[in-house]
This record gives structure tokens, sequence and C-alpha cells, in this order.
């Protein structure tokens, strides 16, 4: 898993921030504290997802296409991570005459599966709107 399920959480907590209201790429990079282009990238694929829409024009900008309590951490993993190999084994290249080399692939892969399975039970659990409460709840905590 890259940076890009991060940032891809951050973009749409962002756009949950700002209840409906379109925001820009810009804006949206100053929270995120990166290039607009990145921003740009990850809402494409998050509005091919159907996680946002885009509104053109004046005014216009990024926003949610459903509520952040209908967006499961496990969308946005799914959205930005799609042909990604969480557990990468296609360097493995083990002598096949080794006791130990001739099954560990098979074995991690089992091991690994059961991981990635867990991993997205977890996320699946787990909404936008969750995480941006949480993350205000810590950002108020910290002022106090």
């Amino acid at each position: 898993m890259n940076s890009r399920f991060a940032v891809a959480v951050h973009i749409l907590a962002y756009l949950e921030y700002v209840q409906g209201r379109p925001a820009t790429s810009e804006e949206i990079a100053t929270s995120v504290n990166t290039n607009p282009v990145v921003v740009r990238r990850l809402l494409s694929i998050l509005r091919q997802a159907g996680l946002t829409k885009t509104q053109f024009g004046v005014g216009g900008g990024a926003f949610l296409a459903r509520p952040g309590s209908k967006i499961a951490l496990l969308d946005v993993y799914e959205a930005t991570e799609e042909n990604a190999d969480l557990f990468s084994l296609n360097r493995l290249n083990p002598r096949t005459d080794c006791d130990v080399g001739a099954h560990l692939q098979v074995t991690l892969e089992k091991i690994f599966g059961e991981a990635e399975q867990a991993l997205k039970q977890a996320l699946e659990k787990v909404t936008i709107e969750e995480v941006l409460r949480e993350a205000q709840a810590k950002s108020n905590r910290n002022k106090q």
C-alpha cells in the first residue's frame, strides 16, 4: 500500500469537512500539503469510483458524491489500490530443490491473503465521517 490511500482519505475527509461546498484542488492541496496535481489525479480516481463529483466553472470544485457516513475506508482502498499487491511476492524466485524455498511462496500467499482479508474487514467498518470526527476530536483536545 502506498500513500495514495492515505491522501485519498484526507481528500475525502476534507470534502466532508466543507459540507457539500465544492472545494478546489488548490484548497485541498493546501490541507494535504501536496501539489494540486496530485490532488487532481486522485480526485479523478475517486470520481471514477463514484466517491466524488466535480462541478466545473466559476465556483466549481470537488465534493462528495454521497455522505461521508456512506463511504467506508474499504471503498477508498479499493479505488486507490485497485491493482496493488499489498504483500508483493512477485520477486520471490526460490530454488525448487530446497525444502524451504519450494513451498515458501504458497505458504506466504496463504498468510498474506488472510492478513489482507483482515485489513479489508477493518476498513469496511470505518467511514469517512468517523475519520473526520476522530481527527476533529484530537484537534480540539490539542487546542485545550
